[in-house]
């Protein structure tokens, strides 16, 4: 069993199957970010699929160049994998990006630093909304009179289980 990356195919994309049991769900709007990430910077991660072209990773990037009208996709075939280790990695490809976290102080720089040299911050994924978030100072606790306010004061953030989309939960 050879590791999948050694080796890059162009496979028509009506050749891919996706998985039905794939646990991992993908709005419009993620979709169009997708596509908009396509046109911009090209395909830079190939479709992981089985030797029968069922989709194993990549199921938003092959959405996204359906809307695009994209006929021939890079895959990487997984020869070889069992059953259980495939379904495993339709898992763990999606939930160990999650698990990363961000430097925010690092993020508001490179942001900013994009920003002025005149690039499109929305190809980031990332709305005007959280980077004015990024810009505004955090929060410092101030007189007695605060104590016990923090709750009011201090968002609590919550990622949807489902779709992975952050929300304040006192608002929830």
């Amino acid at each position: 069993m050879g590791n999948p990356a050694d080796k890059v195919e162009k496979w028509a994309i009506d050749k891919l199957i996706p998985y039905a049991r794939n646990a991992r769900t993908h709005s419009d709007e993620q979709i169009s970010q997708l596509a908009a990430s396509i046109k911009e910077w090209g395909w830079t991660t190939p479709v992981l699929v089985d030797e029968q072209g069922s989709i194993i990773a990549g199921h938003g990037r092959t959405l996204a160049a359906q809307r695009l009208q994209i006929t021939e996709v890079p895959v990487m075939v997984a020869k070889g994998w069992s059953e259980a280790k495939k379904r495993a990695y339709v898992l763990a490809d999606n939930k160990l990006a999650m698990n990363a976290g961000w430097d925010n102080e690092m993020l508001a720089l490179e942001l900013g630093e994009i920003g002025e040299l005149g690039f499109d911050l929305d190809l980031t994924g990332f709305k005007a909304e959280e980077i004015q978030a990024l810009q505004t100072p955090d929060f410092e606790p101030g007189t007695e009179e605060d104590q016990g306010k923090l709750d009011e004061l201090d968002p609590k953030w919550v990622a949807c289980p489902h779709c992975g989309k952050e929300f304040d939960a006192r608002q929830a």
